[in-house]
């Protein structure tokens, strides 16, 4: 998992790098697909997943990115991340049963300053 981890963050780096911060998260996506493709890693875009409320289907929501089917990385380009945007990807992984997350703030002068790692405690 931690190769999977590395692989999507440098990535992440790669487009960070050519278009810095300041754009719209839409065009941060579309470009670490370029990057996910050009790198070979295995990864579905605005996976939509099915969430439930004991027993019952209660509505959908929208993985930013699913990689290798086991990773959930959820992109924001934002001033700052704040609670909701780590509840979030945690509730992501509580509806899918994944356990790793990687947000990520592409608004930010250095990324490594903008990725937060989740991890689903059991």
């Amino acid at each position: 998992m931690d190769r999977l981890v590395y692989a999507v963050i440098g990535a992440a780096i790669e487009v960070h790098q050519i278009l810095g911060p300041g754009f719209l998260e839409e065009v941060y996506q579309e470009a670490l697909i370029i990057e996910f493709l050009k790198r070979g890693i295995p990864h579905e875009f605005e996976k939509y997943v099915t969430v439930y409320y004991k027993g019952h289907e209660v509505g959908k929501g929208r993985l930013d990115f699913l990689v290798a089917n086991s990773l959930i990385v959820e992109l924001k380009a934002v001033q700052n991340l704040a609670p909701i945007h780590e509840a979030q990807v945690l509730s992501y992984l509580k509806m899918t049963k994944y356990r790793l997350g990687l947000l990520i703030n592409f608004n930010v002068p250095l990324l490594k300053d903008g990725i937060k790692r989740i991890i689903l405690s059991s």
